[in-house]
């Protein structure tokens, strides 16, 4: 079975309430958990909160119902492999063995069904231990991302003899971001951290990947989700 999982804690610094915050017509984890539910390959969904509303809200809806997240794990310091570890083992206490967590970010709400897809096929063509959505960095270490010495002379991050003069003679960069991820259960119990194990990359267009951090990132998301809506790429 894949359990597909959503990440929504209660506070937020950046943009206070935000995974409930309405988003083009409905609450802003609804936008992951309308794809979590309508994808015929996941067999349970959960949604790990310390939020009471958002909680019952999923519940209502079909979510697996584990509880609220424990405390020590609801801190803006509780790293996410915990969050996931907690979530897996309250979820096959109730509803069986897991064969593959699917996470994807709530705060991601640009990804397109078959970013799902993709990387679920990825992930049993290559049977790695994490599948992990990536896209082409921004900016590059090797090129254009400098940073000062002891002097605050700026030097480039990462240099390489001879130098790079242009971007695409630069070595590929990836940014880590969080549109979906699938973990191998066993992976997910054991190790301590994302990057112990064989983590592969699932490439994704820059333009989908913009994560809900800060008031700023809020309003652009709704920009380009309702293009999205437009283009009938999404449903509301």
């Amino acid at each position: 079975m894949i359990l597909g999982h959503i990440g929504a804690r209660k506070g937020s610094k950046g943009v206070p309430g935000k995974n409930f915050r309405p988003l083009c017509g409905k609450p802003l984890i609804d936008w992951s958990l309308d794809q979590l539910f309508a994808n015929p390959r996941v067999g349970a969904v959960v949604v790990s909160t310390d939020d009471e509303a958002i909680y019952a809200h999923a519940v209502k809806r079909g979510a697996l119902d584990i509880g609220l997240r424990p405390a020590e794990l609801a801190t803006d310091t509780a790293p996410k492999w915990g969050v996931w570890q907690h979530a897996l083992s309250a979820s096959e206490a109730l509803a069986g063995p897991v064969s593959a967590f699917l996470d994807l970010d709530c705060t991601s709400p640009l990804r397109l069904p078959e970013d799902i897809d993709g990387a679920l096929t990825l992930y049993e063509i290559e049977h790695p231990d994490m599948v992990m959505s990536v896209c082409e960095a921004r900016k590059n270490p090797y090129f254009n991302l400098v940073e000062p010495d002891a002097s605050g002379a700026l030097h480039v991050s990462k240099p390489l003899p001879g130098g790079v003069w242009a971007r695409q003679d630069a070595p590929t960069v990836y940014e880590h971001v969080g549109m979906v991820y699938v973990v191998q259960p066993d992976y997910l119990r054991t190790a301590k951290t994302i990057y112990e194990g064989r983590v592969i990359p699932y490439v994704l267009p820059a333009e989908r990947c913009h994560d809900i951090d800060t008031p700023y990132d809020f309003r652009l998301v709704e920009f380009l989700l309702s293009e999205q809506l437009k283009d009938g790429l999404v449903k509301a």
